[in-house]
């Protein structure tokens, strides 16, 4: 189906809801439905809506409709030594850009690459009156919109169908390697919270409980002259590691137990909760494994100053993120109400009430 016709198809299925009122569950390779509160409603399948509109690597921004596929696009930018800076979780062969969008999630590169929101330019989108609208652009210069566009991600579909997205991309680094340290977590984060202070080539740490692994990327000269100050021992299988950490396929990580994801400021020391603790993002990311009840964790992450979100397993009926302030709930109201004011994209993904 030509394009055009593909996206007056899906704004016909909008105004069809919007009629009938009928909630709509946004699917585009459907390799994050573990992430938020479950949602019921009539799938509305964007995953035909793909193919490259325009990328010059030259311009260092690839715009793409929603439902390419997210290894495609990696390809493409492969062979012109480029990445996505974010370095986005995939968690499965068919995720597409919509979907990294929507969910907003970055890898271990995002606290030296940005945030997915930092590095998107420009979106197209439905909203909940049937209208196609266009904010951004591929330019930093064209701040039209700039800010409503950056608003799409992380909304996890609650807000807009996606259509095209206008996203940033970087040189790939000329250099990476890998080395492991045997410490333990208040010492990693130390080490990492020093580092950082330095200019060092850093892209990437991990602690697992046992060993701190830090990742290093750039020039050959750089790259090791900066090994000579992180002092670990070299790991030959890096690329491998870091894709197993970012696709959650760790040992860590493969069980059913309760995942949750904890944002803190990155010097915090080790918080005194039950389960296991992995490491990312110098200490600024903490993942626990733990059947410990939600308002213990919460409670517990929040007193040092951050927020924790259910990330996998767990009731997933309940609560997932971390309850906004009243102002801050009202905002999101607000925002929800102007661009779904029905309410039919994806209801009750992120909170009960929105």
């Amino acid at each position: 189906m030509p394009t055009q016709d593909q996206t007056k198809a899906l704004i016909s299925a909008v105004n069809e809801a919007r009629n009938t009122n009928t909630p709509l569950v946004i699917q585009g390779g459907d390799t994050k439905h573990f992430y938020g509160r479950r949602v019921e409603g009539r799938p509305l399948e964007i995953g035909a809506h793909q193919g490259i509109i325009h990328y010059e690597p030259s311009e260092l921004v690839i715009t793409a409709r929603a439902g390419t596929p997210l290894d495609e696009l990696e390809r493409l930018l492969h062979k012109h030594q480029q990445i996505f800076s974010f370095e986005p979780p995939h968690f499965g062969t068919r995720t597409t850009l919509g979907g990294c969008v929507a969910a907003g999630l970055s890898g271990p590169r995002r606290p030296w690459g940005g945030a997915v929101r930092d590095n998107v330019l420009g979106a197209a989108l439905i909203n909940g009156k049937g209208e196609r609208l266009h904010f951004g652009g591929e330019v930093m210069k064209n701040v039209a919109g700039y800010d409503l566009a950056r608003t799409m991600v992380g909304s996890l579909g609650t807000l807009a169908v996606l259509l095209e997205v206008s996203v940033k991309v970087s040189p790939r680094p000329a250099r990476e390697m890998t080395y492991a340290l045997s410490i333990d977590a208040a010492s990693a984060i130390q080490h990492m919270n020093t580092w950082a202070a330095r200019p060092l080539p850093i892209s990437a740490t991990w602690h697992d409980g046992k060993d701190l692994y830090v990742r290093l990327s750039g020039t050959e000269q750089g790259v090791q002259a900066a090994a000579k100050t992180i002092a670990g021992d070299p790991l030959d299988w890096s690329e491998m590691f870091w894709r197993n950490i970012r696709e959650q396929g760790e040992t860590f990580f493969v069980d059913d137990t309760p995942l949750w994801r904890l944002s803190v400021p990155p010097a915090t020391p080790p918080l005194k909760l039950p389960g296991k603790t992995a490491m990312e993002w110098n200490g600024g990311l903490r993942w626990l494994k733990s059947d410990a009840p939600a308002p213990t964790i919460r409670e517990q992450t929040q007193r040092a100053g951050g927020h924790a979100t259910l990330f996998r397993n767990g009731d997933r009926a309940g609560e997932v993120f971390h309850p906004l302030p009243p102002p801050l709930l009202g905002l999101h109201k607000n925002i929800k109400k102007a661009l779904d004011p029905l309410g039919i994209f994806n209801p009750g993904r992120m909170y009960k009430n929105l």
